[in-house]
């Protein structure tokens, strides 16, 4: 059983993301192993890009901060290795397609076998554009995370279907942030994915409040969280160890009671 899988299997997942390199690669370092510490299951770590289509404001202002301190690729990778001498907690790269093509996706893909990283969320990948990256990634053994999101039946069905790790349901249309309500039925769209396939749906999109993420949890395997992280971590800085485990440790316990 993969690391992923297994994070699930002791109960309800809370997956908390942070963009790399924000405020600078060390404090990631120490942001990651905080969440380690407040209960996180998986850890999604966001490499920066230039172009964020799929994020809203506060994870764009991230993304343009990390960039502006020098973070790259490989930076990330540094980030990880660091992390992998004190945790083997299950890592998650969210990038866009740019950067792990212009890095090589066999080199990629290498790369995060050899460092420990255990799945990757692509996405400006189209499903029907997975092809020529999947058998690299599974040669190396990092799940693909497929996102569904509300469309039509068959489609969430198609992509569930093919998805590894776990499958990462959209709980709202348009970018990433906080959201006052969440009011897609996502109680079907988990129910069309687990017609199909057996691995953990989480759901993810505008999660903020413990109240939320227990409702998610709920519905479904574990509930996702990066915009009010990443405000957390602007907010304190370098700072932000203590603020990142106090708000990572109230939603694992919600998700938990889920």
């Amino acid at each position: 059983m993969s690391k992923i899988r297994q994070a699930f299997s002791h109960g309800k997942a809370f997956i908390p993301f942070l963009t790399a390199g924000d405020p600078d690669a060390e404090s990631t370092v120490k942001f990651i192993l905080a969440m380690q510490r407040a209960g996180a299951d998986i850890v999604e770590i966001g490499i920066p890009f230039s172009d964020p289509t799929a994020e809203g404001v506060v994870i764009q202002e991230a993304n343009i901060r990390a960039l502006s301190n020098g973070m790259t690729v490989e930076g990330v990778f540094e980030i990880v290795k660091k992390v992998r001498e004190q945790s083997d907690i299950p890592l998650v790269f969210l990038t866009y397609i740019n950067p792990v093509f212009h890095y090589g996706y066999e080199r990629f893909f290498a790369k995060c076998e050899k460092l420990g990283v255990d799945g990757i969320i692509i996405p400006d990948m189209p499903f029907e554009e997975k092809g020529e990256l999947a058998p690299v990634a599974a040669l190396h053994g990092v799940d693909i995370i497929s996102l569904i999101a509300p469309t039509s039946h068959e489609r969430i069905k198609t992509i569930a279907k093919d998805a590894t790790g776990y499958v990462y349901a959209v709980s709202s249309m348009g970018v990433t942030g906080v959201r006052q309500k969440i009011e897609t039925d996502l109680e079907s769209m988990v129910g069309l994915a687990r017609q199909v396939t057996d691995i953990p749906v989480a759901i993810g999109f505008g999660i903020s409040t413990p109240e939320q993420a227990a409702k998610m949890a709920g519905i479904s395997d574990g509930a996702i969280v990066g915009s009010a992280i990443v405000k957390i971590i602007e907010k304190y800085g370098k700072d932000a160890e203590q603020a990142v485990y106090d708000y990572t440790y109230s939603m694992k316990k919600a998700v938990s009671k889920a």
